[in-house]
């Protein structure tokens, strides 16, 4: 994963692996939507889609004040899904 490196100056290692574990666990269930994204970024991502993993470490390696753990606990309401 190629933006899990950038974020290394973030957090400590295993803060870092946790954030990515979060996110994986999201993906990997049916209770949230986890769609890929488009990105312009065709040198990173040939296809033009961004993992929902590589997107929200993205966004927080841009954002170093932001806390990691609240915005994960927003990212969970926001992405969850109608179906129980």
């Amino acid at each position: 994963m190629p933006i899990a490196k950038k974020i290394a100056n973030l957090f400590g290692p295993n803060e870092q692996n946790a954030v990515i574990k979060e996110l994986r666990q999201m993906v990997q269930s049916s209770l949230y939507n986890t769609v890929p994204g488009y990105t312009p970024i065709s040198a990173t991502y040939p296809d033009g889609i961004m993992p929902f993993v590589d997107r929200h470490i993205k966004y927080l390696s841009a954002h170093p004040k932001l806390d990691v753990w609240m915005y994960l606990a927003n990212l969970r309401l926001m992405t969850r899904t109608s179906n129980r």
